[in-house]
């Protein structure tokens, strides 16, 4: 009996240590592959360079990630816990701009390597649209509170929540303040 209760122990203790060891490499990948999505976008990642990177096998990576949408799903999970989005809801106009002009800033490498492959990647173009929501979420709020009713005002609402506009305004020599407060007054203006 004792030898029973031990040996039933021993399975699980061995079926636990497996799972914690396939979900440390599944972690390794996705680490691997995030960090070469902001190195050189995710149209350039190979499976090999992941497989390296994360010092696994390419079979290894496809075991635990048979398409590019999971392993997509995988990265866009973990920048999403390193980088949240911030609390865009409640918030006046300016204020919400500012606080995700500074997240897009904070961003800015990893954002715009998956915004300039999205289009050619279906597969990331859905986990990116998965990402927008909450943005637009905030413009329909904002649009809203602002009484737009117009296209044409919810049509700056959204370019002012964009990540290209902020782009713009940044490389233009804006900081995020006066980026905000233009396009909020831009959006004044719209209304």
């Amino acid at each position: 009996m004792i030898y029973t209760l031990s040996s039933e122990m021993a399975r699980k203790y061995e079926l636990r240590r497996r799972a914690r060891l396939v979900e440390e490499t599944r972690r390794r990948i996705v680490e691997a592959t995030a960090s070469l999505h902001e190195e050189v976008g995710p149209a350039r990642t190979t499976v090999a360079a992941i497989a390296e990177r994360a010092g696994v096998s390419r079979p290894t990576v496809y075991n635990q990630f048979p398409d590019d949408r999971s392993l997509f799903a995988a990265c866009g999970a973990l920048f999403t816990e390193r980088s949240p989005l911030p609390a865009l809801s409640g918030l006046e106009l300016e204020e919400a701009l500012l606080a995700l002009y500074r997240y897009y800033r904070g961003n800015e490498r990893m954002l715009a390597q998956v915004e300039q492959d999205a289009p050619s990647l279906p597969a990331l173009g859905g986990v990116l649209e998965l990402m927008r929501r909450p943005i637009a979420a905030a413009v329909e709020e904002q649009a809203e509170r602002a009484g737009a009713r117009s296209p044409a005002a919810t049509a700056v609402l959204g370019l002012a929540f964009g990540f290209p506009t902020w782009q713009a305004l940044a490389r233009a020599g804006l900081d995020d303040a006066e980026a905000a407060r233009l396009m909020a007054r831009l959006v004044a203006c719209a209304v």
